[in-house]
């Protein structure tokens, strides 16, 4: 789908141009594959790839598989490392290593080592320079004026930046971001807040994704994404009412034909095994919202060292995604994740469209 739907306002930022403001939400880890976002973007909707944890040749697998499957837009997304935290002086870590030892040894594999990750950024940015994403966005911080001109100089593509308060989107707009993709408290997986506060449960402030479009909008002068708890065309309309230029939907893409979403995952959304969802750093070590299942319900207290947690947890998540037992892995899910189908991707967005405009 190239041409415009009538009555949507298509998306515009810089040079990107897309027919549906309807955009799937890069989720690192496995869910968002070439073949979901290349359905995506056929269907007139923008898909992003999630560079998250990759090694830059793995990157530069993943954007030659989506470019040798379509030639519409995507977006592709880069985690920010932050600064290195400090060693474990108080021993959290450590602690949280032990106290995994039972829930490792049911799986027969051991608490993997916790270490900081660099996800060097500029070795990534040498991969996408010699492609054609169309937008790159950053999340869990301020990337710099220095790195967004980079991208536009080299790439000659806008920038986005995920912001989860109305000063993170003002300072990212005074680096050069050309769009915020603002992401409210109801986003499922990891937040992209700036600073994961260890005093606060949710890591930050509880502002809805409705209440963070209608501030931030006031204080920029650029587009305006909204993310977390988005599932319908009716709530994507209420937002661009207020606002937004379009909106990023994780979860509900999660049971897509394309997604590579595991099969315990895929059955804990659409059987309803778990009752609702909870934001913990049990999985990660950095606030995310998650079903609320053995796992996270057993560990409230895990320590905000992201990514040493990550690592550490891993071998355990892995060997729980191998055995189908979903009771041991980070089920990432938004508040709207009752609402979640299986099926084409391409039948979920002409979904969401119809559902938009219906109420033109």
């Amino acid at each position: 789908m190239n041409e415009a739907v009538d009555g949507v306002e298509p998306i515009r930022i810089g040079s990107l141009q897309v027919p549906l403001p309807i955009m799937c939400a890069p989720m690192a880890g496995g869910p968002s594959t070439p073949a979901l976002i290349a359905a995506v973007g056929a269907a007139g909707g923008l898909g992003w790839l999630p560079a998250g944890y990759l090694a830059p040749e793995a990157l530069e697998d993943l954007v030659t598989d989506v470019e040798g499957r379509s030639d519409r837009p995507y977006g592709v997304n880069l985690f920010l490392s932050g600064p290195e935290p400090d060693d474990d002086r108080d021993g959290a870590v450590q602690a949280y290593v032990e106290d995994l030892g039972s829930e490792a040894a049911r799986y027969g594999v051991a608490p993997g080592e916790p270490r900081f990750t660099d996800e060097r950024v500029a070795e990534k940015l040498d991969v996408l320079a010699r492609h054609r994403p169309a937008i790159i966005s950053f999340t869990f911080g301020d990337p710099g004026a220095a790195v967004v001109s980079r991208v536009h100089r080299e790439l000659g593509v806008p920038v986005a930046v995920t912001v989860t308060s109305v000063p993170e989107a003002v300072t990212a707009v005074a680096s050069g971001a050309d769009a915020v993709v603002v992401q409210g408290i109801e986003a499922g997986g990891h937040r992209g807040l700036w600073f994961d506060d260890p005093s606060e449960p949710d890591g930050g402030p509880r502002t809805t994704t409705a209440d963070l479009v209608r501030t931030v909008v006031g204080e920029v002068d650029v587009p305006v994404i909204a993310a977390g708890g988005v599932a319908d065309g009716a709530t994507i309309r209420s937002l661009l009412a207020l606002g937004a230029v379009g909106a990023q939907l994780g979860t509900a893409f999660l049971c897509c034909d394309e997604a590579g979403t595991s099969a315990p995952y895929r059955r804990a959304l659409l059987n309803g095994i778990f009752a609702d969802t909870v934001v913990t750093r049990s999985f990660s070590g950095r606030s995310a919202r998650s079903l609320r299942n053995g796992f996270a319900e057993r560990h409230p207290g895990a320590p905000a060292r992201y990514p040493h947690v990550h690592h550490v947890t891993k071998p355990i998540r892995s060997a729980a995604t191998a055995a189908g037992e979903a009771d041991d892995i980070n089920l990432w899910a938004g508040t709207s994740w009752r609402s979640v189908t299986a099926g084409p991707a391409a039948d979920l967005v002409a979904r969401l469209a119809a559902e938009l405009t219906a109420g033109s």
